[in-house]
């Protein structure tokens, strides 16, 4: 029987946060992740810090997101300060470009609602094609519009998970690989943990296990609600520098490349690529950026994003089982900073947060509409 204050269950980019932030905090830190056979969401993140948008419905959701991207300049030098690596943080902004007026329509209605529910504190632009193309050289004449926010940005989410594990480990944190956590079990002094012939006790556990959560969670008595939604992305070869921000549909990298996505699809566990996606996807970039049309793809894959009944977060801690918590969200990198410095306080019980009340799990036994909540 292996012992440690605190066990994580899930070595991606939410439970990696979390363990750095209980890392900062002096816990004792252990990491069970399932290793490269997980269903992994890191796999298919697109590196955007973005909070255009998000929210809508949920007000506390659009301040939680605020929240944590007013944080990413202090998590990010801490980051540094841990392993010397450049993530490549960048936080000038970004665009959503719209192919419609009808797109146009709903993005403004979207941003109007964010702004009042926030009292106002919510910058944004609306932007016709005349004022975009000043802002964005080589837009297409398919957009029609855009909206820019100053808050938004990017990270190279591959370098992010480097640092994350390399900052965790540098500060004492366990990282164990290959073990899938088969059983969960409450006893005196906190959990029983079984992977495989390996045994592990903790006084408190964190399920960040994505969408492993769900059957987990079963095991101590709570319905998880979270369900697969896969995304596709292509990347191209390396082109010269053309696109300073981000945008929701393409982002250049800090490396040259450019990466193409925002799929939505119901798929189940399948994880693979479609040619008919991939195909929109490509159309939609073309038409953003006209000068796409003539590079070469190096990669294209898909991933399964972690999602909710409701599409927000979930963080819980259980009442049937105190020490076990549960934290699961779509937003990995967007959400890393929050989740480090104030989730992971949050969980250690260093202080109650009212900002994390609204992502109970009681929100699905209630009839009410998450649109009215906040």
């Amino acid at each position: 029987m292996q012992k440690t204050d605190v066990i994580i269950v899930g070595g991606g980019l939410v439970g990696m946060s979390i363990a750095y932030g209980l890392a900062l905090l002096g816990r004792q830190v252990s990491v069970l992740d399932e290793g490269d056979d997980a269903i992994r969401a890191a796999r298919g993140n697109f590196g955007l810090l973005w909070v255009q948008g998000k929210g809508y419905g949920m007000s506390p959701y659009a301040q939680w997101t605020r929240d944590s991207v007013a944080l990413w300049p202090r998590f990010a030098a801490a980051l540094h300060a841990d392993t010397g690596i450049d993530i490549h943080l960048r936080q000038a902004g970004g665009f959503q470009l719209c192919l419609s007026d009808a797109e146009m329509a709903e993005e403004a209605a979207r941003l109007g609602w964010l702004r009042e529910a926030l009292d106002g504190d919510y910058p944004y632009e609306l932007l016709d094609p005349v004022q975009l193309r000043n802002r964005l050289p080589g837009i297409g004449p398919d957009v029609v519009g855009g909206c820019f926010s100053p808050m938004d940005g990017h990270v190279n989410p591959l370098k992010l998970l480097r640092s994350l594990y390399a900052a965790c480990q540098a500060r004492g944190v366990k990282v164990i690989n290959g073990h899938r956590v088969e059983a969960i079990e409450p006893d005196a002094s906190g959990f029983r943990l079984q992977a495989g012939d390996q045994r592990w006790s903790a006084r408190q556990v964190v399920l960040a296990a994505g969408l492993g959560n769900r059957s987990l969670g079963e095991q101590v008595g709570l319905d998880v609600p979270v369900q697969p939604n896969r995304g596709q992305i292509l990347v191209t070869e390396r082109l010269q520098p053309f696109l300073e921000y981000p945008t929701t549909y393409v982002r250049q990298t800090d490396e040259g490349t450019v990466q193409l996505g925002d799929s939505h699809e119901s798929a189940g566990f399948d994880d693979g690529t479609g040619s008919r996606v991939m195909a929109a996807i490509a159309r939609r970039a073309v038409q953003c950026f006209p000068l796409l049309g003539d590079v070469r793809l190096v990669r294209a894959w898909g991933a399964l994003r972690v999602m909710s009944a409701d599409g927000f977060p979930i963080y819980e801690m259980s009442q049937v089982c105190p020490g076990l918590s549960v934290v699961s969200c779509h937003s990995g990198v967007t959400l890393a900073a929050v989740h480090a410095l104030r989730l992971a306080p949050w969980i250690a019980g260093d202080f109650d947060d009212p900002a994390v009340k609204p992502f109970g799990l009681h929100r699905f036994n209630s009839s009410m509409e998450m649109r009215h909540v906040g």
